[in-house]
């Protein structure tokens, strides 16, 4: 007697408990191959956690945005897929001394990109870490804020005197130097400047 009460007691408690709704998602044996390798190589750690990053890349860069493989418009700003050596190539080309002031312009375009597209306030620190997120999908590095410190793993450009110039720019701040090599390290002297 007492058993079927406590079956009844579980089922009302049950019916108020939202499931996950499942999906069946039938794959072509290449692509489940792929996913498995993907797996077996450790880069993913399975196929839920790799279709839910996925999901949150798909949202995070709008991919409804693009327009034709290698053409992505990002509010304002057209996204390209770039080969790195190039970017070097062009950074090596211009003097050294002008290397902070262009990268204080390319953080301010980028600034004025985020906010007018994103509605995103990047001179405001409670922001930055919604900016953090957006430059590390557009593959410009992994960004962290500890403290007074701003860390940039594994950063695109490897020249700190571009990164102070495009973060000040960018985020409104004056920063100091740490580190001449990556991981790059910038301490953040003054925020909201005029």
């Amino acid at each position: 007697m007492q058993s079927k009460k406590d079956e009844r007691l579980e089922k009302i408690l049950n019916k108020n408990k939202s499931s996950a709704k499942r999906t069946t998602i039938i794959l072509e044996k290449e692509e489940r191959e792929f996913i498995d390798n993907l797996i077996k190589e450790g880069k993913e750690p399975g196929i839920k956690p790799l279709i839910s990053k996925m999901l949150d890349v798909y949202r995070s860069m709008m991919i409804y945005d693009w327009r034709f493989p290698g053409e992505y418009y990002c509010g304002i700003s057209r996204i390209a897929f770039l080969n790195i050596e190039l970017v070097n190539i062009l950074i090596q080309n211009i003097p050294k001394e002008k290397w902070k002031e262009i990268g204080r312009k390319m953080g301010e375009a980028t600034k004025v990109s985020m906010e007018a597209t994103l509605g995103i306030q990047t001179s405001n620190p409670e922001k930055w870490q919604e900016v953090f997120k957006r430059l590390r999908i557009q593959g410009f590095g992994d960004f962290y804020l500890k403290d007074k410190y701003l860390l940039i793993k594994a950063p695109f450009i490897s020249e700190p005197e571009i990164w102070e110039g495009f973060l000040e720019g960018l985020l409104n701040v004056k920063l100091d130097v740490k580190t001449l090599t990556p991981p790059l390290v910038f301490e953040v002297k003054q925020t909201q400047l005029s």
